[in-house]
């Protein structure tokens, strides 16, 4: 496996095969985190694919080369949270107060960094599976990218979701 300023170098070259392994390396995770900014798979696959843009734009301008994986995962949240700006209400002068509650913005996005703090500190292959599925894909593309059979998606994926309910509740018991 390549590191990744040798992935960058090969892909400003227009080597096919390191922006397919920079997407399986990365796309997951830049994924989970434009669903972690809350929004529907149409809007995370637009942020995701506009980091990529982003990434073909600047391959020669990005300053460590070797830190790739963080520029993306920067970019791919900005990207979200320009989509999620975009998607906001707009309120007349004559209309009453904004339908959204502040509180419940920030609960509900508390909650959500919560959710996948808990699932970032799952074994594999519990983290990629619960990452994928939350990317809205089907078993068979689940079970693709992890490797494994497309029945076993389900039962591994009840299995992980149990062990996520139980690190919940432990942290909700704690509190």
């Amino acid at each position: 496996m390549r590191d990744p300023a040798e992935l960058l170098a090969a892909a400003d070259d227009g080597d096919r095969t390191a922006w397919d392994e920079l997407e399986s390396r990365f796309g997951p995770r830049m994924w989970a985190v434009a669903r972690a900014c809350g929004l529907s798979p149409a809007d995370a696959a637009d942020a995701v694919q506009g980091t990529w843009l982003r990434l073909l734009q600047n391959l020669r301008s990005i300053r460590d080369p070797a830190a790739v994986g963080g520029w993306l995962m920067t970019t791919v949240r900005r990207e979200a949270l320009l989509l999620r700006r975009h998607d906001l209400p707009v309120i007349s002068s004559t209309e009453a107060v904004s339908e959204l509650d502040p509180a419940a913005v920030v609960l509900e996005a508390d909650d959500r960094h919560l959710l996948w703090k808990t699932v970032s500190t799952l074994n594999e292959p519990c983290r990629t599976l619960l990452q994928l599925v939350a990317n809205d894909l089907g078993n068979q593309q689940v079970a693709s990218r992890m490797g494994m059979p497309t029945g076993s998606v389900g039962p591994t994926k009840a299995r992980c979701l149990e062990k996520l309910r139980t690190l919940i509740s432990l942290q909700e018991t704690a509190q």
